[in-house]
């Protein structure tokens, strides 16, 4: 389901992101982001890798990435962009039938890269 709500994704993300996945919503900035078909595919393979990993052990994993690439020294960006369920969206954000054919726990093929 998607939510359209500016302040959440501010509260969320800090201003840092477009949209959010927070299962079972993708929450967007603006309506017009609707109609980017690549940031929803981007946002529907969150929802699978979450629905994977039962949410919680979702984001415990996503935290744990992200400052282990900080403690490496990463900008915050880079800690980002770096974390593995990041690079498996972004890599295949603009494959439409992607998200509803991709294998379980496929996020595991980007870790370090």
């Amino acid at each position: 389901m998607i939510i359209i709500s500016p302040f959440l994704v501010r509260l969320f993300t800090g201003r840092f992101a477009t949209a959010i996945t927070l299962w079972p919503f993708i929450i967007l900035r603006s309506q017009h982001d609707v109609q980017n078909k690549s940031l929803i595919i981007h946002e529907r393979i969150h929802l699978r890798q979450q629905a994977e990993l039962l949410v919680v052990f979702f984001y415990l994993w996503y935290l744990i990435e992200y400052l282990i690439y900080r403690i490496q020294g990463k900008t915050h960006f880079e800690a980002y962009r770096s974390i593995s369920f990041e690079k498996e969206a972004y890599t295949n954000e603009w494959k439409q039938d992607y998200p509803a054919g991709r294998s379980y726990f496929a996020f595991l093929k980007y870790i370090r890269k």
